[in-house]
């Protein structure tokens, strides 16, 4: 198991270089970067306050002092070669320095940092609800297949399946959030502003009170996934040799379900978690974000492509793509600690 581990982890190193390069040449060709962003501002009378490095070069400074360009692209880094940067920035890296956003004057960890909670917040409950509700009702269609109640929650979970999440947020806001009906949940934020006045149990309620719309609107939509995969797996399990020995044994059906097929059945659930959970936080609802005024990582990696703001941009993927990374390991470990016939030099292959 260490060897593997090890393997893995080395293998880490040109994914997240090769990840890395492909997105800064990338920069190096879009247009409208920091430092023209500033000079269309110039040009039209207005300020600018961006600072960093890194980025694409200028296009298009006529009408402006030379000194200014070159001031900025200094200031921003540009006066160096791209190799020179590119350079800088793999060490930096190395170092898990991420640098400055231009346009938010911190740090890239410090922005990323103010923004987690939000994308954690339904991460969290979006996995954690879908599992707790999904797999039982996979569970119970498998037992009942072909039953009334297995057609009932198929329509149900199918019909939620294909409502989009933001569909599904508009229609909550106008029903609960005071658009047509009723004002029964806050419209934005995750606390209220009093938040920091109330008693623990206040405290707990209130964070609910605000997460239970957009939860609703992230959860719905994903039901069907993990419900069918659940019904899918128990159904295969149940028809397999060793389940009908042991109910020729005379074994009762509890038991044949739970200390038999249970634990087969769950294994592709159970090492798919890390990474759906890690997925579901990281890649960021940007409608639902929008939509119930949450500012999480969704809005960020849209305000920072929209503004040039690379060093954000830049380190977000890197950040994003090792922790990636790591929850593979992680799913592939839990895959043979819940089954250990299966062997570490077999998932290479």
């Amino acid at each position: 198991m260490a060897a593997y581990i090890l393997r893995r982890l080395l293998l880490m190193i040109p994914t997240l270089i090769g990840v890395v390069t492909l997105t800064f040449v990338v920069t190096q060709f879009v247009p409208g970067g920091p430092v023209e962003q500033i000079m269309t501002q110039m040009r039209h009378g207005g300020s600018h306050g961006g600072e960093g490095g890194g980025g694409s070069g200028y296009h298009g400074s006529q009408g402006v002092d030379p000194q200014q360009v070159e001031q900025l692209k200094k200031q921003f880094g540009f006066d160096k070669p791209p190799l020179v940067r590119y350079m800088s920035m793999l060490r930096n890296y190395a170092s898990f320095n991420l640098g400055q956003s231009y346009y938010q004057h911190q740090s890239v960890w410090a922005v990323i940092r103010s923004k987690l909670p939000v994308s954690i917040t339904l991460g969290l409950w979006t996995v954690l609800l879908i599992y707790l509700i999904a797999v039982p009702l996979g569970i119970s269609k498998a037992v009942r297949n072909g039953s009334r109640f297995d057609t009932a929650t198929s329509v149900l979970v199918l019909t939620g399946y294909a409502i989009p999440g933001f569909v599904l947020g508009v229609l909550l806001l106008m029903l609960f959030g005071g658009g047509t009906l009723w004002q029964a949940f806050p419209m934005r934020g995750l606390t209220s502003d009093d938040f920091d006045q109330l008693s623990m149990a206040g405290k707990v309620l209130d964070y609910l009170w605000h997460i239970a719309l957009p939860v609703t609107a992230a959860v719905v939509g994903n039901f069907a996934i993990v419900t069918i995969l659940t019904k899918n797996t128990f159904l295969e399990e149940i028809s397999r040799q060793y389940v009908l020995t042991a109910r020729a044994k005379g074994a009762p059906q509890r038991d044949v379900l739970w200390k038999h097929v249970l634990r087969n059945a769950m294994i592709p659930l159970l090492t798919g978690l890390p990474a759906a959970f890690v997925g579901a936080f990281l890649n960021g609802n940007l409608l639902i974000e929008t939509l119930f005024s949450l500012d999480g990582m969704g809005q960020l990696s849209y305000d920072s492509v929209i503004r040039r703001d690379y060093p954000v941009v830049l380190g977000s993927l890197y950040l994003f793509t090792l922790i990636g990374l790591v929850t593979k390991l992680i799913a592939d470990v839990c895959y043979v600690l819940v089954d250990p016939r299966i062997q570490f030099d077999r998932l290479d292959r």
